[in-house]
């Protein structure tokens, strides 16, 4: 996951941060830091999920603005986003969100099966579960030259634009990246060289899921 690039500006004035500044009040202040990070999160969340804001680094501003708090506070990572995010889920989401969780995977094994020689793999909100209504269906793909995937999605009449990363992504230097919009959910394509894939970073606990495993999870209800 990519984490925000800093929002301060050179002096730093008026601006939250994205890491902790130093304070004269050293230690003494860490669990006051843990605890604004916490409700920023939080706060960040429910501006993501019921307003269906999409820039993270926004809505982490958004937050820290709307809780009064001081322009030095740091603000939360992405991995506290996905956290909060899945406890609101936890509270709030209910059959709501398991329902739309599983039509956007529904939606995800559809084009994965439509892509499968480009050995896709789901990640994401959508494979994590912590996807909103309003997250895009995120697919990897892996492919010698990206054109080919172009020229296969414009032969079988399939519109597509170029896609910035989300916030909620990283963009190795190179990666393609397409966005396909549906009647359901958007279908964002990340496509990597097979050395990309190789050496890409992920965290541990990162799923990555294959088009049998999301059958699987589909199929477990």
């Amino acid at each position: 996951m990519t984490r925000d690039r800093s929002d301060a500006s050179r002096s730093g004035r008026g601006r939250h941060t994205d890491a902790p500044s130093a304070r004269s009040g050293g230690r003494a202040d860490e669990p006051r830091a843990l605890r604004d990070r916490t409700r920023i999160a939080q706060a960040a969340a429910r501006l993501i999920a019921e307003h269906g804001i999409t820039d993270w680094s926004l809505a982490k501003r958004k937050a820290a603005r709307q809780l009064m708090l001081p322009g030095a506070t740091a603000l939360p990572s992405n991995e506290d986003i996905e956290q909060a995010l899945v406890d609101h889920h936890a509270l709030f989401g209910g059959d709501a969100h398991a329902e739309s969780l599983r039509q956007q995977r529904k939606e995800a094994l559809a084009w994965m099966q439509k892509l499968e020689r480009w050995d896709p793999l789901l990640v994401g909100g959508v494979a994590a579960g912590w996807a909103t209504e309003h997250s895009d269906v995120r697919l990897e793909l892996v492919a010698d030259d990206p054109k080919t995937v172009e020229m296969v999605l414009a032969s079988s009449g399939i519109a597509y634009a170029a896609s910035p990363p989300g916030d909620d992504t990283d963009r190795p230097h190179g990666l393609t990246q397409l966005r396909i919009a549906t009647k359901g959910t958007a279908i964002r394509l990340s496509i990597l060289t097979p050395a990309q894939r190789r050496s890409r970073p992920r965290k541990d606990d990162e799923p990555r899921l294959s088009a049998n495993a999301v059958a699987a999870l589909l199929a477990g209800g």
